[in-house]
């Protein structure tokens, strides 16, 4: 793609420039600021798109965002890289877990969004139409919640589209993250992009509101990986590592608001039927057990006492 001037919403940037500024966009009726790092590089090359807090208190992924777009230099950058730290914007100020305060939508499962919708709906859309299809490929950044531990792992979507697919799945594995899972969250963003024949994988460290420096390096260090597989750096394209790769992602889920003693710890090997854990009222009667639906490893867990129905145990990749 022949390098120009790179222009998203009221920001612009110019062959060898870098901006940073906010796009306000109107979201049921209130301003909502996006704000936003536009990397022009000095030489030809893609597009790539980054985003990070579409979850709003996945603090690892928030960082290495930020990182990202502080330190990239458009001098040695061939393409445009947009950087997108916090999309959900509401969210971050009040430590939300999963949702939307704005609509209390989880805004990861309603892309590609709806004008026409409620707040997250439209900032989905609006990211979608505006970023999303702008872009050749695209990175979305994640991490445990507040409340979820996790082993880190990189996720690709099985679009359909071969090349597409292809693409993506040597996206997931240059990362350099040792566990790849091959799956599908309906109205994520990344599954949306790759419907859309954007090559697209979701990559996750880091959770229960802390940020070690070695889950930023992380995901710093798998765009880094990314941006030079892409030619994008110079350097070289990075030797693929050995990975665990995952066909299923296989979440559980609480039937009942009540409490939740896991049984297992994230990372742990486990099989077919063993008990990962039980939810129990206030006298200790059990409500639920969760037993594992396949042999695999457990990917995140959630690690509150507080349960709600409909929210997630944990998950296990197999």
């Amino acid at each position: 793609m022949a390098n120009e001037t790179l222009t998203i919403g009221s920001l612009t940037a110019k062959p060898g420039e870098k901006t940073f500024g906010s796009n306000v966009l109107t979201v049921s009726g209130q301003p909502y600021r996006l704000a936003m790092w536009l990397v022009n590089g000095a030489h030809d090359g893609p597009t790539l798109l980054v985003t990070a807090g579409v979850h709003a208190a996945e603090y690892a992924s928030i960082a290495a965002a930020l990182d990202l777009g502080r330190t990239l230099d458009p001098k040695t950058l061939a393409g445009r890289v947009i950087v997108l730290p916090v999309m959900n914007v509401a969210g971050f100020g009040v430590r939300s877990i999963y949702i939307s305060p704005l609509d209390g939508k989880n805004l990861n499962r309603v892309f590609p969004g709806d004008a026409g919708g409620t707040a997250s709906d439209q900032v989905a859309d609006w990211v979608f139409k505006n970023l999303m299809k702008r872009s050749n490929y695209y990175i979305d950044l994640h991490g445990g919640d507040l409340i979820e531990a996790l082993v880190p792992f990189t996720i690709m979507f099985r679009s359909g589209h071969d090349e597409t697919d292809r693409v993506s799945f040597d996206m997931a594995k240059v990362f350099g993250i040792h566990y790849l899972v091959r799956s599908e969250t309906p109205g994520s963003a990344y599954a949306a992009a790759a419907k859309a024949g954007i090559p697209s994988i979701l990559a996750e460290a880091g959770g229960q509101g802390i940020w070690p420096p070695e889950d930023v390096a992380s995901l710093r260090t798998g765009v880094d990986r990314v941006m030079r597989h892409l030619k994008m750096l110079p350097g070289g394209a990075p030797e693929t590592p050995a990975c665990t790769l995952l066909d299923r992602f296989l979440w559980l889920r609480s039937e009942h608001d009540a409490f939740w003693y896991p049984a297992v710890g994230v990372g742990d090997k486990v099989t077919s039927g063993q008990v990962l854990g039980r939810v129990t009222d206030h006298e200790g009667r059990v409500l639920q057990t969760a037993t594992s639906p396949a042999d695999g490893s457990v990917l995140f867990l959630v690690t509150s006492l507080a349960i709600n129905k409909g929210d997630p145990f944990l998950a296990v990749g197999a």
